[in-house]
């Protein structure tokens, strides 16, 4: 019987057209042909054998850099042997059709601090410019990752990107600061901007092996919105993706077009980006629900991952408006991560219903709040609550009870009012310290 190794230096490789191989594109492959046909062979052996060539380098011919993978074809095949044979060829085609993905953390040994490689990083601007950047990578089998972002980054944009590092061959990060969901008495002209220098720094750092940023997107709003500036009006005119009811809850309340424009702008991206996985933070909790209904709803081929929430070691979570609040107001910042807390140890306690469990988070916002009015104007600091919920996970209704194997998400949303007698010389942050939104949440998770 002739051996392995006598099989391979008897195969003569030709290129042939692109083909489908049970439905699934290969791109172009080569034929492996018997030199001499007579030559008699196992079939099963050959089989063998071609599949060692295919997951050996040195077997796959390279043409600019694309491989051309093998494929078997012999006209006197039996026809048994050929379905064999075509099935194991197969299987090593597909497993080689996906470039590995970069190391992982548990692969590697864990540094202090994940980094992103400091590396050139290509700025796209218009949608013709991503889809061209994209076109090559659709049927090559690499997995895109999409962070969406309104700049301004800090750590939580940080750890979305370095998560879409891990599980990415590409990641793009997406910069543009969204008018569509600012409602009519927000400042979107006052909101933090970020320069490409800025960018550059904030991405590029010590390294590490999580792989790199393939493109920022930073469109204008004329590339984004081709029919006009979209209108921040309940009743503007344009197209929009509204998901009802959960855009009115909560959020929703007090900014009834928010949602509806960060629904219209992830899916204007996901089309443009065309991602296989997109990043969100969990701190935008209501946000996370909107875009996995949307997704689950128009049927989109994405996995929507959610990260944890980004904190300062007090508590305050990440936030891109964080820098209005100016040295004052951000000590207090942290009351409304203390209160949802005494509500998560409630329960965390056994205690499921909804009053008693709210009872706590609104004590620690009356109290300090009570505390900071028996200062001097000077020194104290005011804010208002807007809510504090308790609600289902998948819905964001609020629930009587907890139900033990579905959890819940605490949630809440405090304004920051502008510091009421500042003090000369005082910091009071970013465009003169606005009164300032912050929301958090906490999920409880299921204990049965």
């Amino acid at each position: 019987m002739t051996s392995h190794s006598e099989i391979l230096p008897a195969l003569r490789p030709v290129l042939l057209a692109p083909i489908f191989i049970n439905r699934t594109y290969l791109q172009p492959y080569s034929c492996f042909i018997l030199k001499n046909p007579q030559q008699k062979v196992s079939w099963l052996l050959l089989a063998y054998s071609l599949r060692a060539a295919i997951e050996s380098p040195r077997w796959l011919l390279m043409v600019q850099n694309i491989p051309y993978f093998v494929y078997l074809r012999a006209d006197n095949m039996p026809s048994k042997a050929s379905a064999r044979v075509t099935t194991m060829i197969s299987l090593a085609i597909r497993r080689l059709a996906a470039p590995p993905l970069p190391r992982t953390i548990a692969s590697t040994k864990r540094a202090p601090r994940e980094t992103i490689p400091a590396t050139p990083i290509k700025v796209l601007r218009t949608v013709d410019a991503v889809r061209k950047w994209r076109k090559p990578h659709v049927l090559d089998h690499r997995i895109v990752g999409l962070v969406p972002t309104m700049g301004a980054l800090h750590e939580g944009h940080l750890s979305l990107i370095r998560a879409a590092a891990r599980e990415s061959h590409h990641v793009v990060v997406s910069i543009y600061v969204n008018p569509a969901q600012f409602g009519i008495k927000e400042d979107l002209a006052s909101y933090p901007v970020t320069s490409l220098a800025e960018l550059d720094r904030e991405l590029a750092d010590d390294g590490g092996n999580l792989g790199r940023i393939s493109a920022v997107f930073a469109p204008t709003t004329s590339e984004m919105y081709p029919s006009g500036f979209p209108g921040q009006e309940v009743d503007s005119k344009g197209s929009f993706v509204v998901m009802t009811p959960v855009s009115e809850l909560l959020e929703g309340r007090t900014r009834p077009t928010f949602f509806r424009g960060v629904a219209t702008v992830c899916m204007k991206l996901f089309n443009i980006v065309q991602p296989e996985k997109v990043y969100f933070g969990q701190k935008d909790v209501q946000q996370t629900v909107v875009i996995r209904n949307m997704v689950r709803d128009f049927m989109l081929p994405i996995d929507v991952v959610v990260g944890p929430t980004s904190r300062e070691p007090d508590g305050l979570a990440l936030s891109s408006r964080n820098v209005y609040l100016g040295k004052r107001r951000r000590k207090v910042a942290t009351v409304l991560n203390r209160a949802l807390r005494a509500a998560e140890e409630q329960y965390l306690n056994g205690v499921l219903d909804r009053e008693t469990i709210l009872k706590a988070a609104n004590s620690v916002a009356v109290d300090t709040l009570n505390e900071q009015m028996a200062l001097d104007p000077h020194e104290r600091v005011k804010y208002e609550v807007d809510y504090i919920s308790l609600a289902d996970p998948s819905t964001m209704q609020e629930v009587t009870e907890v139900d033990p194997k579905a959890g819940g998400i605490l949630s809440g949303a405090v304004k920051m009012l502008p510091v009421e007698s500042p003090q000369s010389g005082e910091d009071l942050g970013h465009s003169g310290g606005p009164a300032v939104r912050l929301i958090d949440n906490i999920v409880l998770k299921p204990s049965a």
